[in-house]
């Protein structure tokens, strides 16, 4: 006994696909950085002597910057740059700062957009001369979020279903249905993947703006955001797409046109050329994305973008083929033959050779190491998606044979004999008896001379058959009884019109029976719905791996912001703990004047702390002269000089205990370096103490 997936199941399948896409997009939360700042001059966190002319920060790759996108603010919050960040070199971006900053912690906000597309931002901070208490908030600032995140988001999926519903359905119609009749429902599903694509591409054109720079949602209408990412390579790119669907349109009217107007002959050419303009318009609209996000940037992007098209492509090919052939299973007119299940299987089958090979090279390409799979959000989805296709292969591997059995029907059907005959006889009756109960529940026509339901229990097809032919012979007929001439019952052909509905409904009523009935095509239509409930997911887990940051991206930034906590960490160990260490080059101008004088301060703060002061030659040799004095003045509250003699200690080593300093600061540390009775000299430098 087989079981028909009804209207009502059908729905509540489509509403927990829809639920399973809804938690994976709303999981998804904003969009991750694509770009990573990897480095920043000054450094994050570091101490400073004197205030720097500009900000530096370097990205992993390039990005697009705007006048708000460095800012730099004081203790009190207010901007102290001034001009449009400038390229200054490479991925290197700058913003100057007015000249004469004071002493205390300065916040660097910044905010631009990823070569792939995507929006990022964060914030950090340093210090002049010493740091200081802020009301800037240091968090890292959070783009791509919020209603119009979460709405640009839900276009982006929409958009990739829309693009793989119309290539891949528009491509099981030529290369696999070849056929008009029962196409209906196919071009129905066809043109919804259109309108799907063009509705979202212009949903994405109008958020672009402010999903890229305020996130408000009353900025979506604002014609000058919109005119500004009409410059921007994203902006080319969905304006390109708009134009490629144009040509789309035109492209499903001649393909759906052309199955039920033209001869076998001229349909086999037109195949042909529709074969061609399809490919080529597919090929433009997957461009569309290629250059405008992931595969435009990075590694080999020559490489990566007609990749990344033949990977769409493929995707649209397995997936939307998939889709048209669920749609022909349920929707269909008349029966899906065996030849065309056999013919998508082989398109299948290309499509996921296609795929192993292009997905290989870019999970390469962006992932870069093994352990990126496990230690990246990036990886961890791609092992999901990875894990999806292996079961919608499995999936399709039991479609392949309830196909081989469906065929292996259709071979030992036995032809009709006396008993088949009577059977479909009989089948036939009892269709036309649902049918005629379908008529009659329209409800009786008034002025008929008998009920609908009467008439449609009269008898079997080929009854009803030649009623309607007889209805139309004796109204419209010159020669009939009645010698009526050209004259006709409205009566008589009102029951013609009911009688050739009957027939219509038989029909159809009989094609779905046998349809219905066959275990091997119930056995498809569940591996089948099966398939495309896990690609319904899969497209989710892709979309969401578009917004997300590569794992080779990910891991560069991780290691950059590594190294340069270390480094800050380093500076405030020494700073703190004694490691402050202070190496100046000096020439006294006279013979065997020069070498190198080196200053240990243990352990750099307020209070009594330990000094050591190493001088030695050029070479690195130990040096012995006369005399080493040191003198500490921190300017900034005129302090000092205050002088330290330290005690010989052996061969170009002198030191001093319990040297006190009073106070926290930017100290300048002054060694004078006397290598004979007349010629000595004095070299210094500044360091933060305490």
């Amino acid at each position: 006994m087989t079981q028909t997936i009804t209207p009502r199941r059908m729905r509540t399948l489509v509403l927990l696909f829809l639920a399973v896409v809804g938690v994976l997009l709303a999981g998804a939360g904003p969009a991750s950085a694509h770009a990573a700042l990897t480095g920043s001059d000054p450094a994050q966190g570091v101490v400073v002597d004197k205030a720097p002319d500009q900000v530096t920060l370097t990205f992993s790759e390039k990005v697009a910057t705007s006048d708000e996108s460095l800012r730099v603010l004081d203790p009190k919050g207010k901007r102290v740059d001034s001009g449009k960040p400038s390229n200054v070199s490479g991925t290197s971006y700058a913003v100057r700062l007015h000249s004469g900053l004071p002493d205390g912690t300065y916040t660097v906000a910044w905010q631009v957009v990823s070569a792939d597309s995507h929006p990022v931002a964060g914030a950090f901070t340093f210090s002049i001369g010493a740091p200081s208490l802020t009301s800037v908030s240091v968090t890292d600032q959070t783009v791509g979020g919020g209603v119009v995140g979460w709405l640009y988001g839900f276009g982006r999926y929409v958009s990739y279903a829309g693009f793989i519903v119309m290539v891949g359905g528009a491509a099981f119609v030529l290369a696999c249905w070849q056929r008009g009749s029962g196409v209906r429902s196919l071009q129905r599903f066809v043109v919804s993947g259109w309108l799907a694509l063009t509705s979202a591409t212009l949903l994405l054109l109008l958020l672009r703006g402010s999903y890229t720079s305020s996130g408000k949602v009353g900025d979506i209408f604002d014609l000058s955001l919109l005119g500004q990412v009409l410059q921007t390579k994203s902006g080319a790119a969905l304006v390109s797409r708009l134009l490629l669907l144009a040509a789309a349109a035109l492209f499903i009217a001649v393909l759906f046109g052309a199955y039920d107007k033209r001869e076998d002959e001229e349909k086999r050419d037109l195949t042909f050329g529709l074969a061609i303009g399809g490919f080529v318009v597919s090929a433009g609209l997957a461009a569309s994305w290629a250059m405008a996000e992931h595969a435009s940037t990075g590694l080999q992007p020559g490489i990566a973008m007609p990749v990344d098209v033949v990977h769409l492509l493929a995707v649209a090919a397995w997936l939307g083929g998939l889709s048209a052939l669920l749609v022909a299973l349920y929707r269909s007119d008349i029966p899906v033959d065996s030849s065309a299940v056999r013919r998508f299987s082989r398109v299948a089958f290309s499509s996921v050779v296609a795929l192993v090979a292009t997905g290989v090279y870019q999970s390469w390409r962006q992932l870069g190491s093994w352990s990126a799979f496990t230690d990246t959000t990036y990886g961890q989805l791609l092992l999901v998606k990875i894990g999806l296709v292996v079961l919608l292969v499995g999936i399709a591997s039991i479609s392949r044979r309830w196909t081989a059995r469906l065929a292996d029907t259709a071979v030992l059907t036995p032809r009709r004999g006396k008993d088949s005959g009577a059977e479909e006889a009989g089948a036939e009756e009892a269709s036309a008896e649902e049918a005629g109960a379908a008529v009659a529940a329209e409800g009786d026509a008034p002025g008929e001379k008998e009920p609908a339901a009467a008439r449609a229990g009269a008898g079997s097809t080929k009854t009803a058959t030649a009623a309607a032919s007889g209805e139309a012979r004796g109204s419209g007929g010159s020669g009939d009884a009645g010698g009526s001439g050209g004259s006709e019952d409205p009566a008589d052909r009102k029951r013609a019109v009911q009688l050739a509905r009957q027939q219509a409904a038989v029909d159809t009523a009989r094609q779905k029976r046998q349809r219905d009935a066959d275990p091997s095509r119930f056995g498809l239509r569940r591996s089948v719905l099966a398939e495309a409930g896990v690609a319904v997911v899969l497209l989710a887990v892709t979309t969401v791996l578009t917004q997300t940051e590569p794992g080779r991206t990910e891991q560069e930034a991780k290691a950059a912001t590594s190294s340069s906590s270390s480094s800050s960490s380093s500076s405030t160990s020494d700073s703190s703990s004694g490691a402050l260490t202070l190496t100046m080059p000096f020439n006294t101008g006279g013979t065997d004047g020069k070498g190198v004088v080196s200053v240990d301060f243990d352990p750099a703060r307020v209070g009594g702390n330990e000094m050591h002061v190493y001088v030695t030659r050029p070479n690195g040799r130990a040096f012995d002269i006369p005399e080493v004095k040191v003198a500490f003045t921190l300017e900034a509250k005129k302090i000092g000089p205050l002088p330290v003699t330290p005690d010989h200690v052996a061969t170009g080593h002198w030191s001093a205990s319990g040297v006190q300093i009073p106070m926290a600061g930017d100290w300048k540390i002054a060694v004078t370096v006397r290598t004979s009775d007349i010629d000595q000299a004095t070299v210094s430098k500044n360091a933060q103490i305490g």
